[in-house]
């Protein structure tokens, strides 16, 4: 166990009371590491996390208007002797990947239109941005760093991200001032009683769109099947979501739905460079997404 894992095992173990106790590593990135142990889960935040943002999404998830929506913190930020700072949370079952027709799209649609429609004033601040484009900027910042690329797959991933508007390359704030998650995937919902949302690194005020964006890309992608979507989309709606349209959803899904196309491809190929592996097939399918993107941004001008 390295060594944010060990100090992280050390820091659940006291507050669960278990000093001798199996502390489980559940993740371990340079973006985070999550420990459990027990009922208990700590996680060690990315080191370049901003100590005041952080706290003001913790104490967000916090508040009786997310309840019900957000998994709720177990106490307030702290930090581990080597300056990370680390959260703590109650433990959730985790979606099961053996069961994907078992996958609660439903509640995560539901879950989503809740959690945009949660009254901002009063609420904890100053609220920071949602990290959603800042998060797709760096994957392309990977991307150009990254040694012995597939040159062709590149570049045609760069082509596609110089075709979004600013404000999706997180070169300007987002529009509009809803509360979003900014990484919604079915990683990040556990059943905790009822199904909640979990990891607010990337919690604040943005344009909801870009919460349904990562299914709107596997869909148009060929990687999330129709039904599924429309399960999503349709819970979304029923839920009273404002960022889905009553009937076309693209006018609004269309741009936060490419950035999480060319984010994805970017990572990707960045991974797979560093690996020295080929691409899989869902890889492959997003990188050639990012081809078709770039192709029309192109051919419209």
């Amino acid at each position: 166990m390295g060594r944010t894992p060990a100090l992280l095992a050390d820091t659940v173990r006291q507050r669960a009371g278990e000093s001798e106790g199996e502390a489980t590593v559940l993740a371990d990135r340079p973006d985070g590491t999550v420990v459990r142990c027990g009922g208990l889960v700590a996680k060690a935040h990315a080191p370049d996390a901003d100590p005041a943002a952080l706290a003001v999404r913790v104490e967000v998830a916090a508040h009786p208007r997310c309840a019900g929506i957000l998994l709720p913190p177990v106490g307030r930020v702290g930090a581990l002797p080597n300056g990370r700072r680390v959260t703590l949370w109650p433990y959730g079952e985790p979606v099961s990947p053996e069961e994907p027709e078992a996958a609660p799209w439903e509640e995560a649609g539901a879950l989503l239109a809740r959690l945009h429609a949660v009254p901002v004033g009063g609420l904890p601040g100053p609220l920071p941005a949602m990290r959603g484009p800042a998060k797709a900027a760096r994957a392309i910042a990977r991307l150009r760093a990254a040694e012995g690329l597939n040159e062709a797959a590149a570049q045609a991933v760069l082509r596609a991200w110089g075709g979004l508007p600013g404000w999706a390359r997180g070169e300007a704030r987002t529009g509009g001032g809803a509360l979003c998650h900014g990484d919604l995937h079915l990683g990040q919902l556990v059943r905790h009683g009822d199904w909640l949302l979990i990891d607010v690194d990337d919690l604040g005020l943005g344009d909801p769109a870009w919460d349904l964006a990562r299914p709107a890309a596997w869909y148009a992608a060929g990687l999330l099947a129709p039904e599924d979507w429309e399960r999503f989309l349709g819970a979304y709606r029923t839920a009273g979501g404002s960022a889905a349209g009553h009937h076309d959803p693209w006018p609004r899904l269309d741009v936060p739905a490419r950035a999480l196309t060319v984010q994805t491809a970017a990572l990707a190929l960045a991974k797979a460079a560093a690996a020295r592996r080929a691409l899989d097939e869902a890889e492959e399918a997003m990188v050639e997404a990012c081809v078709r993107i770039a192709r029309f941004t192109e051919a419209v001008g």
